[in-house]
């Protein structure tokens, strides 16, 4: 009967632990990740959090905290001050879609176009997506490139995809 206690705790506390991740939004879901600290501290400092707080849906490519690092010296300082507002705004929306696409609806669009697909991000510009093997790549108006390392992370209100580079827009 022991057995069947823990096992029934565990498959509560499952359960429980489904439904919470279902309702965070795309800032919970990153604030509760390590990986996202630097994204977090950005997506705050911008004043995006009610806006990645509401219905959406978003898609967001989400830089992970060494994406930032790799940023030439200074460069997360400088856009976190209040004057580098427009430009971090700009940079952070340049990351995020309007719309839920799941990673198998990011490589159908990919496959079906080519082998190539651009999207038109909520900064306004365009980031182009393509596949790299098994991996989707995105390219930015600049020609630099990220991988998606960390595919189809659930939020209440969209999907995150971690990527390993901050994408610029022109």
């Amino acid at each position: 009967m022991k057995i069947l206690k823990i096992t029934l705790l565990s498959a509560i506390t499952l359960f429980v632990t489904n439904i919470s991740a279902q309702t965070e939004t795309i800032v919970g879901v990153a604030a509760g990740n390590d990986n996202f600290t630097t994204l977090v501290a950005a997506v705050k400092a911008a004043d995006l959090v009610e806006t990645l707080n509401s219905e959406g849906p978003f898609t967001v490519f989400a830089p992970v905290n060494t994406a930032f690092e790799a940023l030439p010296a200074g460069t997360v300082d400088t856009l976190l001050k209040p004057e580098s507002k427009d430009a971090l705004t700009g940079i952070l929306t340049y990351h995020v879609v309007a719309g839920k696409f799941m990673a198998v609806d990011v490589i159908k669009a990919i496959n079906e176009n080519d082998g190539m697909f651009s999207v038109k991000t909520v900064q306004g510009g365009m980031i182009t997506l393509s596949l790299s093997g098994d991996k989707v790549m995105l390219k930015d108006e600049k020609g630099n490139m990220a991988t998606v390392v960390m595919a189809d992370v659930a939020a209440s209100n969209g999907v995150i995809h971690a990527i390993d580079a901050v994408v610029m827009p022109k």
